[in-house]
């Protein structure tokens, strides 16, 4: 069994879910980087209403404020693929309030791109938004300044950009991209490191 015949139709979430949880984290992030175009845009469908997930799985409650948690992710672009999202909890009290992640994008071409800063947190349905039409005012320590998302090539990649993100198993979650509301037919799987 491998996580593309889980990915069959009709997907069971059930054991995609299961087949995931039983992997270590180097093997979880190995069957993500490996999953298609199709296979990401059919486990999105199949994760509605799945598991519902919070900013809780993101970054863990109890984690300290501006520690980072990474994310190891794996897209559906003809390239450019891998990638990582890194959340932490704010150290801005109205912002832990309102029960926001802050975050940024760490990948190859980000010195072109830009780090592609976010605010994260929960919306309706057991669904997460990261949203790239708010930047945080600050990173964690270590992550590159902050730069707004209309500025340099940032413009074409993130500006106006949402992701929508479902529940796939304790550690992954599955995401589509929409811009200025409208989805995309951009795909990605996360994979949160323990």
């Amino acid at each position: 069994m491998d996580i593309h015949s889980l990915l069959a139709e009709p997907v069971d979430m059930d054991a995609v879910a299961s087949f995931l949880d039983d992997l270590h984290h180097e093997g979880r992030v190995a069957a993500i980087r490996s999953i298609g175009s199709k296979e990401q845009a059919r486990l999105f469908d199949a994760a509605k209403g799945f598991r519902k997930v919070t900013v809780d799985d993101f970054v863990p409650a109890g984690t300290p404020p501006l520690a980072q948690v990474i994310h190891w992710g794996h897209n559906s672009l003809p390239a450019f693929t891998m990638f990582q999202k890194r959340f932490c909890i704010p150290d801005d009290a109205d912002a832990r309030a309102a029960g926001e992640l802050w975050g940024y994008n760490h990948q190859t071409l980000a010195p072109l791109t830009g780090p592609g800063y976010f605010v994260c947190y929960d919306v309706e349905d057991g669904e997460v938004l990261i949203d790239y039409t708010r930047v945080p005012p600050h990173g964690a320590p270590g992550w590159p300044k902050v730069l707004r998302n209309d500025q340099r090539l940032s413009r074409f990649i993130y500006n106006g950009t949402q992701d929508l993100m479902r529940g796939v198993s304790r550690h992954v979650s599955i995401g589509r991209a929409s811009r200025d509301g409208e989805p995309m037919p951009n795909y990605f799987v996360l994979c949160r490191q323990d």
